[in-house]
């Protein structure tokens, strides 16, 4: 290893630690650094940090070109860091690397589809029931709360009250905590499959509320695996690929459609929707508020009606 691998490993590690000092989670930002400490130490390369050791580190993934922007930025903010400690830094263009503000529109699932997502999950794995069980809950969960894929992951049996229906969401994605009232349904869902589960792994390896075929705690990646093979077996895998994050748009729009159904002041409980969704500001929370046709026939025809009562 090198002297400027060295070096640069113990900036890394001081930036990280000050970033999260500040209150950001900084997991991915972390994993980007320290991969672009282990490209230097394979490269051998010397100081001081340059634009093309930047360059080449990000374009050696593979991915689209939003990644390698965020990459870039990442690293662009450490080397003003270490400009600090090493003058010779040469400091990265903000533009090297455009990035896409185009938004993909997501899919929204209507009641038939979002019911045969449901019903193959018991289908992904006949010889071990679990893995279905826990697809057909955390889709449940996921449709019915809009809660992110990953809060639902890492949710603990202590997060999970079944007895009032309430879910706490932990360190969410801006490092707050939340409480999430479900459904009576959805709260009986969540009872049966922890019958299930507990039936299946009568003593608990960890604290993990939804579990892996092995009884760990079930990755996101074996969620996006898993999810994928439903989503297979449902017949949705025609037109825009179908993921668990659209699952959290299409709660957030039927909400939506349901408060314009009852004539309800929409703009005054947009606050409330944010809040239950865990935005740090409502105006977040219109990304989510895509119209789907059914929406906006509803708006129209509720604009036309006021305009009629007027």
């Amino acid at each position: 290893m090198t002297d400027f691998a060295v070096f640069l490993g113990e900036k890394v590690e001081r930036y990280i630690e000050l970033r999260r000092a500040l209150g950001y989670a900084f997991d991915k930002q972390a994993g980007t650094l320290r991969a672009f400490v282990r490209h230097i130490e394979r490269a051998e390369l010397d100081a001081p940090a340059t634009r093309m050791m930047a360059l080449d580190f990000v374009l050696s993934f593979g991915g689209a070109a939003n990644s390698r922007a965020v990459r870039h930025g990442v690293l662009r903010r450490f080397y003003e860091y270490l400009a600090v400690y090493d003058l010779r830094t040469e400091i990265l263009e903000r533009r090297a690397f455009a990035r896409s503000r185009a938004i993909p529109p997501p899919r929204i699932l209507s009641e038939g589809e979002l019911t045969s997502l449901i019903d193959a999950c018991s289908l992904i794995s006949p010889r071990i029931p679990l893995r279905g069980s826990t697809l057909a809950t955390l889709v449940g969960l996921l449709a019915s709360t809009g809660l992110r894929s990953g809060e639902a992951v890492r949710l603990d049996r202590g997060d999970v009250d079944l007895t009032s229906g309430v879910i706490l969401v932990r360190k969410t994605k801006f490092r707050k905590d939340r409480l999430v009232p479900v459904h009576p349904t959805t709260q009986a869902a969540l009872r049966r499959y922890a019958g299930e589960r507990d039936d299946v792994f009568p003593t608990p390896k960890g604290e993990a509320f939804f579990l892996s075929s092995r009884g760990g705690r079930l990755s996101a990646g074996g969620l996006q695996a898993n999810f994928a093979k439903a989503r297979k077996i449902a017949g949705l895998d025609e037109g825009k690929p179908l993921r668990p994050h659209d699952l959290r748009h299409r709660f957030a729009v039927t909400r939506l459609g349901l408060w314009h159904q009852q004539r309800a002041d929409v703009q005054a409980l947009l606050p409330l929707l944010a809040t239950y969704l865990g935005h740090a500001s409502y105006s977040d929370t219109a990304y989510y508020l895509t119209g789907s046709s059914d929406l906006l026939a509803i708006a129209a025809e509720r604009a036309f009606l006021d305009g009629g009562a007027a």
